[in-house]
């Protein structure tokens, strides 16, 4: 076009794991893309263990240089020294350029420093989430001093402060959590099992990986972020006759990739994957980690069955399906503690392609899985019987990738109205695949059908916030399903 352009990457320094990466590397200078800055924030830090502890870059300045660019260093904390550097780095020509910013993760309040780690602390605490009230008071409290201090110097007068409540945010009274589940599950199942190994994404907390990389050490990879080479990887020890999970979150798992997932599918070997995070909660880190598309996507691959439960009891019956089923699976977890107001019945048993009744009723039926949407169905009909006498009966389907017609007829026998849930967008979610069943059955009377689920990009905000958004609150769903019934 003409214009003169500079453009600035920011990137993180375990992020150079991901292949993209070093594709850019090689296009960006082949064509001399001389306009291109990437500043790599190098704190050594990815999530909450070092890089180096993680998957090791080795000489990112030998590295960067061989593939073409121009490589410079310097203190990311020093605003002379980095304006000396881009100042340098723009005046070089027929090259892409990168800056190795040296930095410390957390810098400007000193107990959040990762410099501040001590030698016993295996997790840096501050990557992700909100910190505690009183870790934000302290940290508040010294940059104020620190901007005080420096005014103070200067002649200038101390900053004056506003302060406004905060609003409240709903929180479960009584809450599950099924990583801690998970982790149990998986644990007993490698007792079991000596073939079974683990494989991590960068997520060993996240997704309750901890307690298996200390007992099971030699049967534990780290494979930092890199999902493609991970379930490669997993690829070449399921034919050698190990059973490899696979763990990241549901948004990087199911999305980045889904090509090596179909072609592990297509050698008929087991493979497990595990998806943390899924669904559109929590709604605060935004839609590039809010996994809504995964059922559509791994839902397509041949021969890979996949399940979500709807509470902790629930998780390992549907692992121990899927380690003991034939081919290969895909267990998509929420991660968010939730509040269940339901139980399975004593006993239960998961049974492919069928779900549970966990609360009776007559004129209607919802089907859904997973604990989210599963408890608002759940306060939706009792909302239902108390404002307009409406018999909403709530049933469980833990599989997400096939269905039990003759279950199904059974399931929607005598009743009005049939309404699905589904944590992910309609668009090849849960929901179509009962439309689909249903309008297969050929029954005298069809029920009508609603189908409820994301139509677009999740929404961001606080966890109640999404769901009313996108009108998957008990509230929102009782209104819509008696206007259903009501018509």
């Amino acid at each position: 076009s003409g214009r003169n352009r500079r453009i600035f990457v920011m990137t993180g320094d375990g992020e150079l794991q991901e292949g993209q990466i070093w594709e850019s590397l090689i296009s960006a200078a082949n064509h001399g893309l001389d306009a291109i800055t990437v500043i790599v924030d190098h704190n050594k830090l990815q999530s909450d263990v070092l890089v180096s502890q993680t998957s090791d870059l080795g000489d990112l300045e030998a590295k960067f240089a061989a593939f073409g660019w121009h490589v410079a260093r310097c203190d990311g904390h020093d605003f002379e020294a980095l304006a000396k550097t881009f100042d340098k780095a723009g005046k070089v020509e027929g090259r892409p350029k990168v800056i190795i910013a040296d930095t410390v993760k957390g810098k400007g309040v000193s107990f959040m420093e990762s410099t501040a780690m001590g030698p016993h602390d295996p997790l840096y605490r501050y990557h992700s989430g909100a910190p505690s009230p009183e870790d934000y008071s302290r940290a508040a409290d010294e940059l104020i001093s620190r901007v005080n201090a420096a005014f103070d110097a200067v002649g200038a007068d101390a900053l004056r402060l506003e302060e406004d409540g905060r609003p409240p945010s709903p929180a479960p009274d009584a809450p599950e959590r099924l990583i801690p589940a998970y982790t149990e599950a998986l644990l007993a199942a490698a007792v079991r099992n000596d073939r079974i190994v683990a494989l991590d994404g960068d997520l060993v907390l996240d997704t309750g990986l901890i307690p298996f990389r200390e007992r099971f050490p030699d049967r534990f990879l780290e494979c930092g972020i890199a999902e493609q080479d991970m379930v490669s990887q997993a690829g070449g020890m399921a034919l050698q006759g190990l059973v490899p999970v696979v763990h990241s979150f549901a948004c990087f798992l199911a999305a980045r990739p889904v090509e090596q997932i179909y072609n592990n599918a297509s050698e008929h070997t087991k493979v497990i994957y595990v998806g943390s995070l899924a669904g559109a909660l929590p709604g605060g880190p935004g839609h590039s980690h809010q996994a809504v598309n995964d059922i559509a996507m791994l839902g397509a691959i041949p021969g890979l069955e996949l399940v979500e439960p709807s509470c902790a009891a629930e998780v390992a019956p549907l692992l121990d399906s899927l380690l003991e089923g034939d081919g290969s699976g895909y267990l998509r977890l929420v991660s968010i503690p939730c509040e269940i107001p339901y139980e399975l019945p004593e006993g239960y048993r998961p049974v492919p392609g069928a779900g549970v009744e966990l609360r009776q009723g007559e004129d209607a039926v919802a089907i859904g899985y997973g604990p989210v949407l599963l408890p608002q169905a759940w306060r939706a009909a009792e909302l239902l019987e108390e404002k307009h006498g409406i018999d909403l009966a709530v049933v469980n389907l833990p599989w997400l990738s096939r269905i039990d017609e003759d279950w199904l007829r059974r399931t929607v026998a005598g009743k009005r109205a049939v309404f699905t849930l589904d944590n992910h967008l309609k668009k090849g979610g849960q929901g179509r695949m009962i439309a689909t069943a249903l309008a297969g059955l050929g029954l005298d009377r069809q029920p009508r059908l609603r189908k409820f689920g994301l139509t677009d990009f999740p929404a961001c905000g606080r966890n109640d916030e999404v769901l009313h958004a996108h009108g998957l609150d008990a509230e929102s769903l009782s209104t819509a399903i008696a206007s259903v019934l009501k018509a």
